[in-house]
């Protein structure tokens, strides 16, 4: 059985607030999708100026988040930037919840992410017909309501990640065997909570 890969875990304080910075997060979530990139063209997709975003992706680079790509600059003028986990990160609500800093922290960031979840949801969501029927006929949007213990849970969250995990190294599998034909990038968001009626 394979090792069981997760994102990185943040349990600093200092490295989780890197992220409080909306402008920060777009940025990461950009690199990611795209795999490497320069400042410049990250600034057009964000519709900022390249020396902010060279600024914000130096910023992610001392906390560890992102890094120079290797290899990309042909003339060493340019800086590509690659993230440094394609597993990610999280972190643990109550590994910040001591102080009321750290607990500011985490509703900043976790906001901030659905935030941009949700705005990326109400661009697709505004641009679908132009996707066209085949993709409009894949999309999906589902909520169910079960009664759980937070033990179960944390079981249901594992068997969402590996279920996701195995299509996401399809998709590399595909794409490093230059299968591209038909490929875009997916984003898959669940979110499981309590709530009371």
């Amino acid at each position: 059985m394979p090792p069981k890969r997760e994102p990185e875990q943040i349990t600093d304080l200092s490295r989780l607030k890197a992220f409080t910075n909306p402008l920060r997060m777009q940025l990461y979530r950009l690199l990611y999708a795209e795999g490497t990139a320069t400042a410049s063209q990250l600034a057009e997709q964000v519709d900022q100026a390249p020396s902010l975003v060279s600024y914000h992706l130096r910023k992610l680079a001392e906390h560890g988040f992102v890094a120079e790509a290797s290899g990309r600059s042909g003339d060493g003028r340019e800086r590509w930037w690659r993230v440094v986990s394609e597993e990610g990160w999280g972190f643990r609500d109550s590994d910040f919840a001591d102080t009321p800093e750290g607990a500011a922290a985490v509703g900043a960031v976790t906001r901030g992410i659905f935030d941009t979840r949700v705005a990326q949801y109400r661009t697709y969501l505004d641009q679908a017909a132009a996707w066209g029927k085949t993709w409009t006929d894949a999309a999906f949007s589902s909520e169910w309501l079960v009664d759980l213990t937070p033990a179960e849970l944390a079981e249901m969250n594992d068997e969402f990640e590996a279920v996701v995990r195995r299509w996401r190294d399809r998709g590399r599998a595909a794409k490093a065997a230059d299968d591209t034909e038909g490929r875009e990038h997916v984003s898959v968001h669940l979110y499981g909570f309590p709530f009371r009626p």
